[in-house]
C-alpha cells in the first residue's frame, strides 16, 4: 500500500513539474530587477497568454547541409518556405515544400549576396531579399525565381572602405546603408526599412521609382534608430518597427505619422496577418548578444490589434524547442501558424496556435 502512495504521490510531482515547464514564467518583480531590466522590458508583459506549439524537426536538409544565423522567413500562396541564412561563404537562400522538405537554392553566389538580412514573399509570389551587406533589395520572379528588379548598389571594393561612423553620410534616393527588410501596398509600391545608417523608411513605385521617405536619426516622433522591420496593412498605413526606440512607428501611405506604439518593447520584428480582420504581431526578441541579464525581460511575442491593443503574448527566451532566440523575423500568412527565424539558434521554428487563430485562452 505504502508502494503504491509512493507511486501515486512521485506520479503527482512530475505531472505538476510539466504543467510548469509547459507554462510561461511570470516575468519577475519589480523589485527583482535592474534599471536596465525595466528599460528592457515590454510594459505590456502581464498580457495574456496565448497557447501554442512548435512543430519539432519541420525544417529537414539534404545530408552535410545546415542553416546558418537565420535572418529571414517567408511562405507562398503554395505553403513553401523560403529561408534566408547567413551560412558558410556569404547569404544563401533555400526553398523548402509545405511539409518542410528541401527543394532548392535559390541564387546560390549572387552578387546581391553577402550578409542576409530579410526575405518576403509578394501577393504575387515573387521572392525579395534583402542584403545589408551588398545594400541590395532584389525581387526574385516568381516563375524562373531569376532576379527581375533591383534597388540598391552592392559598394565596390574599388570604392573604399564603407563609412559606418557617425556622421553617416546623407542618405540617397536609390541607395541603401544596410538596409534592414521590404513590405507593399496593394498597388504594387515597394516600402523599404533602411535601416541601420540611414535610419529611414523609403517609398518607390512597383517599377523602382524613388516616391519619398521618412525619418532621419533621433528619437523623436517621426525620427528613427534602427528601423528593423516593416509592414504594410490593406488600409495602406506602414508599420516601422523603430527597435532602438522601443517602439512601432504607424505612418500613413503618403509617410505622414499617425500613431507611436510603445507598449510591446523593442521591436525586432513585425508581421499583419492577412484577411479581413488583419492583427499585427511584435517580437520583443532577446538580443543576439545573449546577455543573460536580459533573457527574463525579453524573448516573448505580441499579438496586437492594428490600433496598437495589445491582445496576448506567447514565447519566451531561450533554445529549447518553443523558445525563443532572438526571433529576427516571423512570417504569419496562416492565421492558426506562424513561422519564425532566429540567428542564435541558427533555426526556423513552424508553430501552431492552438485554438481558433491564436486565441487568447489564459490571463496571467
Amino acid at each position: 500500500m505504502k508502494r503504491v502512495l509512493s507511486l501515486c504521490f512521485v506520479a503527482g510531482v512530475l505531472f505538476c513539474a510539466a504543467s510548469l515547464v509547459a507554462q510561461t514564467p511570470a516575468p519577475a518583480s519589480n523589485q527583482n530587477l535592474t534599471p536596465q531590466q525595466l528599460a528592457a522590458r515590454a510594459k505590456a508583459y502581464q498580457a495574456a497568454e496565448i497557447p501554442f506549439e512548435s512543430v519539432a524537426n519541420f525544417i529537414k536538409l539534404p545530408t552535410g547541409m545546415y542553416l546558418g544565423e537565420s535572418m529571414g522567413v517567408a511562405t507562398n500562396s503554395k505553403g513553401h518556405v523560403f529561408v534566408f541564412n547567413r551560412n558558410g561563404e556569404s547569404s544563401r537562400l533555400f526553398e523548402f515544400d509545405q511539409n518542410g522538405t528541401f527543394v532548392h537554392e535559390i541564387g546560390r553566389r549572387s552578387y546581391a549576396f553577402a550578409m542576409a538580412h530579410a526575405v518576403r514573399v509578394d501577393a504575387q509570389d515573387n521572392i525579395w531579399t534583402v542584403d545589408e551587406g551588398t545594400n541590395t533589395v532584389v525581387k526574385w520572379d516568381a516563375t524562373d525565381q531569376r532576379p527581375s528588379l533591383i534597388l540598391g548598389r552592392r559598394h565596390e571594393a574599388a570604392e573604399g572602405l564603407i563609412p559606418t561612423a557617425i556622421p553617416i553620410p546623407p542618405a540617397q534616393h536609390y541607395t541603401f546603408n544596410r538596409p534592414t527588410d521590404i513590405a507593399w501596398d496593394k498597388a504594387g509600391n515597394v516600402f523599404v526599412s533602411d535601416g541601420y545608417n540611414n535610419s529611414r523608411a523609403v517609398k518607390f513605385d512597383r517599377n523602382g521609382r524613388y516616391l519619398g521617405e521618412v525619418g532621419t536619426r533621433g528619437s523623436d516622433p517621426i525620427q528613427m534608430n534602427t528601423p528593423h522591420s516593416i509592414q504594410v496593412d490593406a488600409n495602406g498605413n506602414v508599420y516601422v518597427a523603430d527597435r532602438g526606440n522601443n517602439r512601432i512607428q504607424v505612418f500613413s501611405n503618403d509617410l505622414t505619422l499617425r500613431a507611436l506604439y510603445t507598449d510591446v518593447g523593442s521591436p525586432w520584428a513585425v508581421c499583419i496577418t492577412p484577411g479581413p480582420h488583419q492583427y499585427l504581431y511584435s517580437s520583443n526578441s532577446y538580443p543576439d548578444s545573449s546577455p543573460a541579464a536580459m533573457r527574463p525581460v525579453t524573448g516573448e511575442i505580441y499579438k496586437m490589434e492594428l490600433d496598437g491593443k495589445v491582445l496576448g503574448r506567447f514565447g519566451k527566451a531561450g533554445k529549447g524547442l518553443g523558445e525563443f532566440s532572438t526571433v529576427h523575423a516571423m512570417d504569419c500568412r496562416n492565421d492558426n501558424q506562424m513561422y519564425v527565424a532566429e540567428i542564435a539558434s541558427w533555426r526556423v521554428q513552424k508553430l501552431n496556435f492552438k485554438g481558433a487563430a491564436g486565441q487568447v485562452t489564459s490571463t496571467r
